[in-house]
């Protein structure tokens, strides 16, 4: 059980940290599709605090023995699902800047210059083209 003492700094904790997620989406430092599953996150772990017997519930309900091994399970599962969202974004992103660099490399050889290839590790053709006249302008 958590004291009433605990229970006050918690919330204030949660709705500082609602603030600030809520702030960083509103200047665009964060964007929402990122910023929902922390507030899911802030809003179960309010419903704990303000609710302590939640969690003993819960975790009868799913068969595990103590609440504190229902908590660090929530915990790894919350993990895991962010490793995964953060693997697709940057699968994503990775094929967004392969396709923008052919189509740089492609404008260059429309525009007439002169594009070397280089081998990568892999043995895939890499092209590379004069970035100091785009560094200047």
């Amino acid at each position: 059980m958590i004291t009433h003492k605990l229970q006050i700094i918690l919330g204030i904790l949660i709705v500082l940290a609602f603030i600030f997620i809520v702030n960083m989406v509103r200047k665009r430092a964060l964007e929402l599709k990122y910023a929902l599953s922390w507030l899911i996150l802030l809003i179960g772990i309010g419903i704990m605090v303000c609710i302590p017997k939640t969690m003993n519930i819960l975790a009868e309900a799913m068969g595990i023995y103590s609440p504190v091994n229902m908590i660090f399970f929530i915990g790894f599962v919350f993990a895991i699902i962010i490793i995964f969202i953060l693997t697709v974004t940057l699968s994503r992103l990775s094929v967004r800047v392969r396709r923008m660099a052919q189509i740089v490399a492609m404008m260059n050889v429309y525009q007439g210059e002169k594009v070397s290839g280089e081998k990568t590790a892999d043995g895939k053709m890499m092209s590379t083209c004069n970035e100091e006249k785009y560094l200047r302008e």
